[in-house]
Order: structure tokens, then sequence, then C-alpha cells
């Protein structure tokens, strides 16, 4: 049986007390939709490239809500190139003990893939600006970062886009 993160949350002892006391914040968008493509790239040895997710606030430490890498090696062997995704790697990637539970994942093939966070996920607890940041880094390849602001609390519909050149194509944000 598969249960969503707002059933899990609402289920604890806090999600309840929170649910009765400010039955306002039910109404308040609380899940980000991502989706990233990764592009099919025409090259002659081609590796699932390695990429990190994480939200950013000035004057706070970067959360890391996912990471794609080859976490199923022999001896967590996989780990060792997690540092090629270098922006991540400085900012929150060489403090976790991977695998990270709720993070960690495989790499991914091209084509898109769609996430969704929700605010516990994102570390969004208090107003303000962030910015979701995506970077991949793939062997014997290149190496891209992407950054899209958003506003917390969002409204329903808002989001952002980018779109990388080689490494990351198209990338959407969205908040429901």
């Amino acid at each position: 049986m598969q249960l969503s993160t707002r059933a899990l949350v609402v289920g604890s002892t806090v999600g309840l007390g929170a649910a009765f006391a400010a039955p306002a914040l039910a109404a308040d968008p609380g899940t980000m939709d991502v989706t990233i493509t990764i592009p099919r790239l025409k090259v002659a040895e081609y590796h699932k490239p390695y990429v990190a997710i994480w939200v950013e606030k000035a004057g706070a430490k970067a959360k890391t809500v996912a990471v794609w890498y080859d976490h199923d090696m022999k001896a967590n062997e996989g780990t060792k190139w997690l540092r090629d995704v270098r922006q991540w790697w400085r900012v929150s990637g060489r403090s976790l003990a991977f695998p990270v539970n709720g993070i960690t994942g495989a790499t991914r093939a091209p084509g898109a893939h769609k996430m969704s966070f929700s605010r516990a996920q994102l570390g969004a607890a208090a107003p303000g600006q962030y910015t979701l940041v995506i970077e991949a880094a793939r062997e014997v390849g290149g190496r891209e970062l992407l950054r899209i602001p958003f506003s917390w609390p969002a409204k329903t519909g808002a989001g952002g886009r980018a779109a990388g050149k080689t490494e990351l194509g198209a990338v959407a944000v969205s908040f429901r």
C-alpha cells in the first residue's frame, strides 16, 4: 500500500494538532511538483548522470531533497563519485551519510521524471524567498547547474522553469 507524504504528516501527533488548530493551512499549497528532463545525448560512451536537488534560503542551511546515483553498487562504491556533483557536495553532500533514507535514488535514463516534495521535505518552514537547485554531472561528460527561485508560502499554480544546455533539459516547478 502506498501512502502519500501528506497522509503520513497528517497521521502524526503533531500533524493532527496542526490540522485542528489551523484548518486554513490545509488550503495552502503544500506540495511542489518538479519535472526534470534528462536529455538523450548522442555520444560514444553514455553514462546516466548523477543528479542532486536541494533548496537554498539566504542565511539558512541548504536542504537536500533528492540525490540520484549508483546507490546499489557493491560496497557502496557509487558514493565515491558523488563529489563530482561539486556545488551540491560543497553546500550539503559531504555532511550526509549515504544512502539517505527518503532522498537517495537510482540514476535516471533520458526522459522526463516527475517528483513531488512536501513543505517539510523542502525545509520551507518560514515564509520567504527560496531557490530550488538542480545539478547534474556525468562520467565522461559535463556538469550543469540550474536555479529556480520561488516564494514560500506558494500560491497554487505558481512555479518556474529553467532549461539546461547539455546535461539537463527542461526543468519545471509548480505548486499544488
